[in-house]
């Protein structure tokens, strides 16, 4: 049975001025009326002006080289700034999955016009970015898309069409995976290449799905005959499930996989303070054990990440635990505390909750579903 090792890391004294930067500019933000915290920021909690404001303090795009627009700091650095805005439940859709996996995967990947037009932008947090992976007819098998790429003078001619696409309405760009060879029955992960999708293309098409809270943050994306030049090919024609499985280590090992319900957890445990609720505070403690176990793990992978470590299977165990963890927050909310969620309130405990008990069915769906997420680790475990 093979072992998954993830070295224990310490934070670097550099971590603990930025933190403090981090939470002085969010006070800030909060004074002047700019931002309100929320649960499940990162992909609902949209601002293009925070963007913004955050790029010009260079916290996008921390460790990417200073000629492609990035700041060159460490994984852990990034990791620092990444927390408190979770954990504050900052609005940091925009600019969240070009950050987090579009840019680093340019880095591995895209070609030099491809890092030098992108890059720069999505540190800037002017560019924002979304996966095309999902499909209705797919499931959770991805080896079963039928997306298309057809090979035409300068470009390919791409149709098919994409589902639970988050961001796409404001994004600027899409990553999406598609065939552009016809299915091997042998190697059904062959034939397959990333193409970078401009949403603004003519036979480009959105639709939203709305969620319980009324809220919209997943799409629907259609192409039709949609024409994209060569140079928006990234890596190497046929190599797009490969380069999408490296992609998914970034998206599945974040602090997002654990901290999208924090700010209801910190409400909550300041709450049981108040009234002095022992048993309940004996409860939080037990949460409190897990998350910092979950936070191990994951800065454990960012250092991984920036080795070029292969990190797939330990990222899948970060969002299987983490987002069960995610959940048993909104019920322990339910337990603990006798107000009544409701997404318009005033209270902000109430309306914290609402917003965890009306996001949290999506936390174990969305960048992969617990079951085939304990597949891929059983999987890799029981390798001889």
């Amino acid at each position: 049975m093979n072992v998954l090792e993830v070295p224990a890391v310490s934070m670097p004294p550099e971590a603990t001025e930025l933190r403090r930067q981090v939470r002085d500019f969010l006070k800030e933000e909060i004074r002047e009326g700019r931002i309100e915290s929320k649960c499940d920021c990162w992909l609902s909690g949209f601002s293009a002006s925070f963007s913004k404001r955050l790029g010009s303090r260079g916290w996008i795009g921390m460790t990417w080289p200073k000629e492609y627009g990035g700041h060159e700091r460490s994984s852990l650095e990034r990791y620092t700034v990444m927390e408190e805005l979770l954990a504050f439940g900052a609005p940091v859709a925009g600019h969240w999955i070009a950050d987090r996996q579009s840019g680093p995967l340019l880095l591995k990947y895209g070609t030099e016009d491809q890092k030098r037009h992108f890059l720069p932008k999505i540190a800037g947090g002017e560019c924002y970015f979304c996966i095309g992976l999902s499909e209705p007819n797919a499931g959770s098998d991805l080896a079963a898309i039928q997306t298309r790429a057809t090979k035409t003078e300068g470009g390919w001619i791409l149709n098919g069409s994409k589902i639970w696409t988050s961001g796409a309405h404001f994004s600027h760009y899409m990553i999406a995976l598609c065939r552009t060879e016809d299915l091997d029955p042998k190697d059904r992960h062959a034939g397959m290449s990333q193409l970078i999708v401009d949403l603004s293309s003519p036979g480009v098409s959105i639709r939203p799905i709305i969620l319980m809270t009324g809220e919209h943050h997943f799409n629907e994306v259609f192409f039709d005959d949609v024409f994209i030049p060569d140079e928006r090919l990234i890596g190497t024609k046929g190599d797009g499930w490969a380069q999408s499985m490296a992609e998914l280590a970034y998206e599945r090992s974040g602090p997002e996989r654990f901290l999208s319900t924090f700010p209801l957890l910190n409400e909550l445990t300041n709450s049981l303070l108040e009234k002095e609720d022992h048993q309940g505070l004996i409860s939080v403690s037990r949460l409190m054990a897990r998350l910092w176990s979950l936070r191990n793990l994951s800065i454990g992978i960012a250092v991984q990440l920036e080795k070029d470590v292969p990190s797939n299977i330990s990222a899948a165990l970060v969002k299987d635990m983490g987002t069960q963890f995610e959940q048993e927050i909104a019920e322990f909310a339910r337990e603990y505390t006798d107000v009544i969620p409701s997404v318009g309130s005033s209270d902000r405990l109430s309306r914290l909750m609402a917003e965890s008990i009306l996001q949290s069915p999506g936390f174990t769906l969305r960048g992969g579903t617990t079951e085939i997420l304990r597949g891929i680790v059983a999987k890799e475990v029981i390798k001889a």
